[in-house]
């Protein structure tokens, strides 16, 4: 189970912070400026990417709400399955149903001579 700070700064202060260059669609801005963040959670081992924004702070704040989630992703455990069992009742209202049904088909065949 990995435990992450409640405030953005301790949390930038258990990671390593890499800037690059983002590239893609964003012109000149984009391609001379270091805009794009990534961020190495070190207890965890986790790394997360942003360069969708031209702002390289918009980017960090991203990159820290992207952490949280996969930290938490990574924290779900499913619930542990209960296994059920059909009720006697409910057992014996399907054999009647059956044994009811049965009798109406029975009905739709041809008498034999014996009747």
């Amino acid at each position: 189970m990995i435990v992450l700070p409640e405030s953005d700064e301790e949390l930038l202060r258990e990671c390593e912070v890499e800037t690059f260059r983002s590239g893609g669609p964003g012109g000149q801005h984009v391609n001379k400026v270091e805009t794009g963040v990534r961020l190495k959670h070190l207890p965890s081992g986790v790394v997360v990417n942003c360069r969708e924004e031209r702002s390289q702070h918009r980017n960090k704040m991203n990159c820290l709400r992207k952490l949280r989630e996969e930290v938490a992703r990574l924290n779900y455990r499913k619930p542990k399955r209960v296994p059920t069992r059909r009720t006697r009742a409910a057992k014996e209202r399907t054999l009647e149903e059956k044994t009811r049904r049965a009798r109406v088909k029975r009905l739709r065949s041809k008498p034999t001579r014996d009747d």
